[in-house]
């Protein structure tokens, strides 16, 4: 009675584990194919690129035609001034982007921080991005551009080249003599760092012997 009771009563129990066993896993299963994190994400990031897409479209049919005239304004016609302010232009908005850009090789920055000054670089030499691409480009905006520099503006477009190319190796150079700079200064505690320990070390033979002598 009590062996065929134990048997009877067993084979639900391991009948049950094994169905509940069995049926664990579609559970798993169906929790996988649900939408998750990842389909919000592929959402969000095609949400942003519609609006990068549509942003760069309007800022190509506004921009070029809008600094132009800005440039237009300010020049009004005057070689002269028309390459002041375009070396003006072309050194500033180099020289101090690349400057800052320079500046992420220092060790101090995390790579967080490497991208906010690289991003913050970028944005600051954006009348020299304006320019070129009026030069570049071959959008409407840009045609009309152009046109506006060459009648309100002469010589402004190569003046901002000249200075440009001026700023960046004036950039490069400061920063070249500052790392050649620093190089030397380790250079030189490096060696008197060591004249140090040979007088340290001459010193104390020199003593030592003195002693060794009065000794004797």
């Amino acid at each position: 009675m009590s062996e065929s009771d134990d048997t009877a009563d067993s084979r639900p129990k391991a009948t049950a584990e094994a169905e509940g066993d069995v049926t664990r896993p579609p559970e798993r299963l169906e929790r996988g194919v649900q939408p998750g994190h990842w389909v919000t994400r592929l959402v969000v990031a095609l949400v942003l690129v519609v609006i990068a897409f549509i942003a760069y479209q309007a800022s190509e049919s506004f921009f070029p035609r809008w600094w132009a005239q800005r440039i237009g304004n300010q020049v009004d016609g005057r070689f002269w001034a028309g390459t002041t302010w375009g070396l003006f232009y072309g050194f500033v908005f180099t020289f101090v982007p690349v400057l800052l850009l320079l500046q992420i090789r220092r060790r101090f920055f995390s790579w967080l921080w490497r991208g906010v000054v690289a991003v913050v670089a970028i944005v600051l030499a954006a009348p020299n991005w304006l320019t070129l691409f009026i030069v570049v480009s071959s959008s409407n905006s840009a045609h009309a551009g152009e046109r506006i520099l060459d009648v309100d503006a002469p010589n402004f477009r190569g003046a901002t080249l000249a200075g440009a190319v001026l700023g960046a190796l004036l950039a490069l150079a400061l920063t070249g003599t500052s790392m050649w700079m620093k190089h030397r200064k380790k250079q030189l505690d490096r060696t008197r760092s060591e004249r140090d320990e040979l007088r340290a070390s001459q010193q104390s033979r020199a003593d030592r012997r003195r002693d060794d002598e009065s000794s004797g």
